[in-house]
């Protein structure tokens, strides 16, 4: 049981790890100049949950097809969502900063 315990603890730094390193990367390419490199990451996610929908298993009725198809696109686009969220922020935040840098120039 300790074994388990200590891989399981492993496995969760790991994944805490990249998830923070995700969101790192995706601020580093949201404050590039271009907006196009901080779409590269949701674009991927999103790709990624599109995969998920094609691993879904037929299982004879429709509203159970179209609720497992829903239920995997919702799930498989959360990391979108929360890497849309950052570039938004980012995004904001420096288009602020540019209208401030733009008044303070006009003010001189």
């Amino acid at each position: 049981m300790a074994i388990v315990s200590k891989m399981l603890i492993g496995v969760l730094t790991v994944f805490l790890m990249l998830l923070v390193g995700g969101v790192v990367l995706q601020i580093f390419l949201s404050r590039r100049k271009s907006r196009w490199p901080g779409l590269v990451l949701p674009l991927l996610t999103f790709c990624w949950a599109l995969l998920l929908v094609l691993n879904i298993r037929d299982t004879g009725s429709v509203s159970q097809n179209v609720l497992a198809v829903l239920m995997a696109l919702l799930t498989g686009n959360v990391p979108t969502l929360v890497l849309l969220a950052v570039y938004w922020a980012v995004r904001e935040k420096q288009r602020v900063r540019d209208q401030v840098e733009k008044m303070r120039i006009k003010d001189l």
